[in-house]
């Protein structure tokens, strides 16, 4: 069990650069062994690009990392244009040839999405008709997210939908119960990490994870002028969820 007051006194600002750069080797284990149902979310992202996104479509991902794990989900698919966002160089490097496959134009940015997406609602001149955040947006506390849904529903066309894949609290869970839970999971199931690797993952989920229940993304959607949503995956465990805001 968690100490209530560490984690509630440990919360810093995550530093995405730095945990790529220091942890590049437990983030292959975690893919390799698919602990956090990356396999099973990236199906259901590329049957939904495939079968009910008909026409060419321009792609914002946020917080794309290397996008190893994004492009198999591309492939196939209608994709008119890709743009990335990310704070790692490092990523960003790897990502340049991860992306290679990908027969369309790729625009890869490195810096921080909270402060480029309104960079990019300034010049008025890029629209999306799907953006993608994939495990990026429970690092952000509620009010900004908030104010990033806003800010990515204007950047959307009219026709556009946000796809957000990420770690989503049970509705009667709060922050706290939902990583305690979470971390017992790591602790039993992440075999293939050394007790170094779980020591490492466990400070970073403690100081810088904050996920929010599906009714509050829901809700902070709704606000901001999307008209439904759907989930369209949620794993066994009740962790992690793919979910569709249509505009």
């Amino acid at each position: 069990m968690i100490n209530r007051t560490q984690l509630e006194l440990s919360s810093v600002p995550f530093q995405p650069c730095e945990y790529f750069n220091d942890n590049w080797q437990i983030y292959q284990k975690v893919l390799q062994n698919d602990y956090i149902k990356h396999r099973e979310l990236y199906n259901v992202l590329h049957k939904f690009l495939l079968h009910r996104v008909q026409k060419p479509f321009q792609l914002l991902d946020l917080g794309c990392g290397d996008a190893s794990i994004t492009v198999p989900a591309l492939l196939g698919t209608s994709i008119h244009t890709y743009y990335g966002i990310d704070l790692s160089q490092a990523a960003i490097a790897i990502a340049q040839d991860s992306l290679a496959v990908l027969p369309c134009p790729k625009t890869l940015i490195t810096g921080d999405f909270t402060a480029l997406v309104p960079q990019l609602l300034g010049t008025h001149q890029q629209s999306f008709d799907i953006i993608l955040a994939s495990f990026s947006l429970h690092h952000l506390k509620l009010t900004q997210k908030s104010d990033l849904i806003g800010q990515l529903f204007q950047l959307l066309n009219s026709d556009g939908v946000l796809i957000l894949i990420d770690i989503v609290r049970q509705e009667a869970e709060d922050r706290i119960t939902y990583i305690d839970r979470y971390l017992k999971n790591v602790r039993q199931d992440w075999t293939a990490l050394t007790p170094q690797e779980v020591v490492s993952v466990e400070t970073h989920i403690i100081s810088s994870d904050f996920p929010e229940t599906q009714k509050t993304l829901q809700q902070l959607a709704l606000k901001h002028g999307f008209s439904w949503s759907e989930c369209l995956y949620q794993d066994s465990l009740e962790f992690w969820q793919l979910l569709c805001f249509y505009k």
